[in-house]
């Protein structure tokens, strides 16, 4: 009864309702060679007690108290347990978009405070209510920037994470804007500057980063900025990993800012779910994809908040639309308020200092076992080594000793080898795990 709350007496009472005599009836429309004339071959229903028992076997399959490395777009950050407390009211929890203001107060302040807090944190002057993660939002930023230039082509440094460069070529191949990527310097990681100012042309509608990029380096924002608006073309900032901002100088040079907001907040799940969000200069407001939360007063002058922008789709005539994304992560970017607010601007920055910390440490004692790539330029938390064997055979005898080594470069970046691989240090990274990861290397 707990699901299917519906008893037989119910059943009968609504066919008596409509005039008919069975379930059946209701399905007579359908030729017979097309109804299912047996049961479902499904197993036999379980008891909520049996349910229970199942998924803790299958919990027993989990890894536990395994020490991970891994970083390269998914970040695993401590979450204060308010974050679910609040995030699961019901009030929140089963919201839909907020088109009625007067019963959605809630929803739109944390996304109003959401997007403040995003301002803050990237020098932008206008943020909107989320995308669906970062990749698709570096995708509309590009797009976003096509509209705003009147151009068609966009350059990539090829230091951006390599899913989103993927996820970027199956947007621009629809949308018909080319696409052409810049190599990096070896020495650094960063982006060749001689290399970036030879691939812009008249019709370059912007110049794509990521800073900290996928290597874990910091590119030189300023000086890319200074070439891309040279030869008017826009400027887009990737940030995939967030936390970062609570040291890194936010990239003001920028004219749009693409992030993942991951870090902040939200578990590493099974691909999800993600917490993309655009940043821009107000200018270009009329051009930002998704949504936008604005304060206001009521009629008695009270203070409140609405849905001030949506050009979108689901909102206004198709050929108008700015995207096609018709929601938003309003849920998972109430995560993301709950952290900022929780740990404030002094938290941050000290949750940033830790990350900065261990990773540093990490990256000198790995560099006393292997080869620390692209130690020419300063770095977040995570960092590139080469080792003696392939990264794959040293992920295999770390994971017996129950260690998760870092991601294996080769598939992406041939160039380095099958020896490269990308490790990632954050708070939650202990001395110990890092000394016996060291040590099992």
């Amino acid at each position: 009864m707990r699901y299917l709350p519906k008893s037989p007496a119910d059943r009968e009472a609504m066919l008596a309702e409509i005039g008919a005599a069975s379930i059946d009836d209701l399905f007579a429309t359908i030729p017979a060679e097309y109804q299912l004339k047996r049961d479902l071959n499904v197993p036999r229903q379980h008891s909520e007690h049996e349910v229970m028992e199942l998924f803790r076997k299958y919990s027993e399959q989990n890894a536990t108290g395994y020490a991970s490395f891994l970083g390269a777009g998914a970040y695993k950050h401590y979450r204060p347990v308010i974050i679910d407390s609040l995030s699961q009211r019901g009030e929140f929890l089963t919201s839909y978009t907020p088109y009625q203001p007067e019963i959605a107060q809630g929803t739109l302040q944390a996304l109003f405070e959401f997007q403040t807090m995003i301002c803050d944190l990237t020098g932008m002057e206008i943020a909107n209510a989320s995308m669906y993660d970062g990749s698709t939002g570096a995708a509309e930023a590009i797009m976003m920037a096509v509209r705003v230039t009147g151009r068609s082509g966009a350059v990539i440094a090829r230091t951006v994470h390599p899913e989103y460069r993927e996820v970027i070529a199956t947007y621009a191949q629809h949308q018909g804007i080319p696409l052409s990527e810049v190599e990096y310097v070896r020495d650094s990681g960063r982006i060749d500057l001689a290399a970036l100012d030879a691939a812009l042309g008249d019709d370059t509608a912007c110049v794509l980063i990521q800073s900290p990029n996928f290597f874990g380096t910091i590119e030189d924002v300023a000086a890319i900025a200074e070439i891309a608006h040279k030869k008017g073309a826009l400027l887009i900032v990737s940030i995939a990993e967030a936390v970062s901002l609570g040291i890194v100088a936010p990239p003001v040079e920028a004219d749009i800012v693409s992030l993942e907001a991951q870090s902040f907040g939200v578990p590493v799940g099974y691909g999800g779910p993600y917490c993309g969000v655009i940043a821009a200069k107000e200018k270009f407001i009329r051009q930002m994809p998704g949504r936008l939360c604005g304060e206001t007063k009521d009629t008695e002058g009270r203070r409140g908040f609405v849905l001030t922008l949506s050009t979108r789709e689901q909102h206004i005539r198709r050929e108008k639309a700015t995207s096609n994304i018709c929601t938003n992560q309003s849920l998972v970017a109430l995560m993301v308020t709950i952290f900022l607010t929780v740990y404030g601007k002094e938290g941050i920055r000290e949750l940033a200092e830790q990350n900065l910390a261990k990773a540093h440490y990490a990256a000198t004692e790995f560099g006393k076992k292997a080869k620390l790539l692209f130690n020419a330029a300063p770095r977040f938390n995570e960092f590139v080594i080469e080792t003696s064997q392939a990264a794959e055979a040293i992920n295999a005898g770390l994971l017996e000793k129950k260690i998760i080594g870092g991601l294996p470069l080769a598939k992406w970046y041939p160039e380095l080898g099958e020896n490269a691989s990308l490790w990632c240090a954050t708070e939650l990274t202990t001395k110990e795990q890092m000394d016996a990861a060291v040590k099992a290397l």
